[in-house]
């Protein structure tokens, strides 16, 4: 079983950084596959950014040059580093974990979730 808890949400002003913490318990996430998801009122919840095992990364287009996903695995946490924030950047953001290490694009591939946590930019 994993925990996931996110902090680091809130308000702030377009053209404005925030960064999103991720703290997993109950195993260490070294071998698997970690995500950020995000859903805006009235919309599907969407992959933004995913590290794969190995490594490799991804980032849906429209975030792409402005985040930045990482891992610390003594920390057993990963980060989501959000900068030039848009209004249409507003969101609850959540973490998932595919223990798999496989992961993707797609909520089902993701085993557990975090509660989210809400960002909010203002224009």
């Amino acid at each position: 079983q994993v925990q996931l808890v996110e902090s680091g949400g809130g308000l702030v002003q377009a053209g404005n950084s925030l960064r999103l913490s991720c703290a997993a318990s109950g195993r260490t996430l070294s071998s698997y596959a970690m995500a950020w998801f995000r859903q805006a009122p009235g919309k599907e919840r969407e992959a933004v950014a995913a590290i794969w095992s190995g490594g490799s990364t991804y980032y849906v287009d429209s975030v792409k040059g402005r985040f930045t996903i990482s891992g610390d695995n003594a920390k057993n946490t990963v980060y989501l580093q959000m900068n030039s924030l848009k209004p249409e950047d507003t969101a609850v953001y959540y973490c998932a974990v595919d223990r798999h290490g496989i992961g993707g694009r797609a909520t089902y591939q993701y085993e557990y979730w975090g509660q989210g946590t809400q960002v909010t930019v203002s224009s």
